[in-house]
């Protein structure tokens, strides 16, 4: 949609081929029907948020920030505010403000919107785009942005056409998997913990050699299957080869204090509980559906009063709360991912006009190129950046 309204304000003649029966719905349920646009940083912090080829956005971020982002959405009447972690929304806190700005400005343009129709395949001649062949018809053209998005999210139309068409004129796919997906996890454990949702945690993943592949703090949930959140999502971008590696995430239950710290907490509460269950003064610590599975991995058994609890056993639990151990078994599924990984080879492409270098009039906008990012509003920049450059160039 930025591509082709940008395209028109430069006085192109413009068709936006859309396959559903209204343009956006992908945008409107991001951010959980919230819509995080971008995130209010420099173009430092985007490059450092973004995971696959950040190099090849610096000159399309450089050109349209976050903050070009941000203008451009208030000027068309869209007040934004930015939250933690300098996320940015609407402030009507709808997706769909943003989804129908975006409209007004295809429509000021005079962009021409052809719905509930599918782009087929891209015709060239001699090694230039000459046209389109959709579902409805055939159209002559100088040039065609490529604007598919990825295959998370398939029911808004997200299915990899755009990897076929490019792929028929000559491009390598990098091969699309899940990035910011839920987490197939110890079902025992996430099913009893089901519903939870954990703030101001911290997680760190492992590969089960040791090493440490991500660590930060914020928020997760478990699930049925697993976890999810968003903590959960960005450490799934890091484990990458569940064919041969096995993960893990360590959760600090208590990331504030450390474990001297914990534990004289731990002493106060005792002190003032002695001849009390140790299982009741844990409700004071955790939230109550996490009592009986901290109990059970610490040992701590009913009935177990506070003035019979070793300072053996008190190490043990702070180690629980510290160090909550949840093994990984997989990804959900690529449809379940907030973005994918993989798609059009950057190297094809011209990172100053997102044009290809193999194709002459061929433009790339967005998922389907092997970008991808952070949560937080990295995502969506990716697309405002290069729908901008894609739409300037032509």
């Amino acid at each position: 949609m930025i591509a082709a309204g940008i395209a028109a304000v430069r006085h192109s003649e413009v068709y936006l081929i859309e396959k559903n029966a209204y343009p956006g719905k992908k945008l409107n349920i991001t951010g959980k029907g919230r819509c995080n646009l971008t995130n209010n940083c420099d173009v430092e912090t985007l490059i450092n948020n973004t995971l696959s080829n950040g190099k090849f956005l610096i000159s399309a971020f450089s050109r349209f920030t976050p903050q070009d982002t941000m203008r451009f959405f208030e000027e068309l009447g869209v007040p934004l505010k930015t939250e933690r972690s300098w996320r940015v929304f609407p402030v009507s806190d709808k997706a769909r403000d943003i989804s129908d700005a975006l409209k007004r400005f295809l429509d000021n343009n005079n962009v021409k919107i052809m719905y509930n129709t599918r782009a087929a395949d891209i015709i060239t001649n001699n090694g230039s785009v000459c046209g389109v062949i959709t579902s409805k018809q055939t159209l002559d053209c100088d040039a065609v942005i490529l604007a598919t998005g990825g295959v998370s999210y398939p029911a808004t139309g997200s299915t990899g056409d755009g990897y076929d068409m490019a792929r028929r004129l000559g491009h390598e796919i990098i091969a699309p998997t899940g990035s910011l997906v839920p987490l197939i996890a110890d079902k025992k454990t996430c099913k009893a913990l089901q519903g939870l949702s954990l703030k101001n945690v911290k997680v760190k993943a492992f590969t089960n050699g040791g090493a440490k592949i991500f660590e930060e703090t914020g928020e997760m949930l478990f699930t049925h299957f697993g976890v999810s959140g968003p903590l959960i999502l960005s450490a799934s971008a890091h484990m990458l080869d569940f064919q041969n590696r096995e993960y893990h995430i360590i959760i600090d239950l208590k990331p504030a204090l450390d474990e001297r710290t914990l534990d004289l907490r731990l002493l106060r509460e005792f002190d003032e509980s002695k001849n009390k269950d140790v299982y009741n003064i844990l409700k004071r610590l955790v939230p109550l559906k996490l009592v009986p599975v901290i109990a059970a991995r610490a040992g701590i058994s009913r009935g177990l009063k506070v003035n019979e609890f070793s300072q053996k056993e008190r190490k043990i639990l702070i180690n629980t709360l510290k160090e909550f151990r949840i093994d990984i078994e997989g990804k959900r599924s690529v449809e379940e991912a907030v973005v994918t990984r993989g798609g059009v080879d950057v190297r094809q492409v011209n990172p100053k006009t997102m044009e290809s270098k193999l194709v002459s009039g061929l433009f790339f906008a967005g998922e389907v190129l092997d970008a991808d990012a952070y949560t937080g509003g990295f995502n969506l920049q990716i697309a405002w950046s290069t729908g901008y450059a894609a739409g300037s160039a032509v």
